[in-house]
């Protein structure tokens, strides 16, 4: 029985790693994440029902474990990785791909851990509205209604984003026109 539930473990590990990955910004924060999800779901197997979803089991370890991870966070105050310090300091050779995440992950790292979460859950990680409602012990009403405004959240902060852009293009081509002429 043991071997069995290392090896449905080992089986969901893909799909766990891509959820700490997604909700760790900084990699060695996302391996501990995952070793810590691992290491709790085997010392509490037996709290597993049997002929229940065991990837759902084990994501809502790991979400308990990041909002746990999140309160401790919050009275220690804020890291600053230093990868997202000197983010622009050099561009990447696909200028225009790596311009295009870093706006994306920009306006995503704006929404609230909530709104993170559930765009994760059904859009990265292809969950259910029941699934996701199950890992955050939530409503599917809730899940969707949350999904909804996450949505339009992250496009509000996009537009927002662009619109500066924009109006400096704007700019630059009607000074290009009138210093060609």
């Amino acid at each position: 029985m043991q071997n069995e539930v290392y090896e449905m473990i080992e089986e969901q590990l893909p799909s766990i790693r891509r959820y700490a990955h997604a909700l760790e910004r900084n990699p060695h924060a996302a391996e501990d994440l995952i070793q810590d999800c691992v290491e709790r779901a085997l010392s509490r197997q037996e709290q597993f029902q049997p002929g229940t979803n065991l990837r759902t089991w084990m994501f809502t370890i790991m979400h308990n474990l990041q909002c746990d991870r999140k309160r401790k966070d919050v009275r220690r105050g804020v890291h600053v990785p230093l990868e997202e310090w000197s983010d622009g300091a050099s561009t990447n050779g696909d200028q225009l791909g790596s311009l295009e995440m870093r706006d994306f992950r920009r306006a995503f790292a704006k929404l609230d851990a909530r709104d993170q979460q559930i765009m994760i859950l059904i859009g990265m990680e292809g969950m259910a509205y029941e699934e996701a409602a199950e890992v955050l012990e939530i409503k599917v009403g809730t899940v969707k209604s949350r999904l909804f405004r996450a949505r339009e959240r992250l496009r509000d902060i996009q537009t927002q984003a662009a619109a500066p852009k924009m109006r400096r293009r704007r700019e630059q081509s009607a000074h290009n026109v009138v210093h060609a002429m």
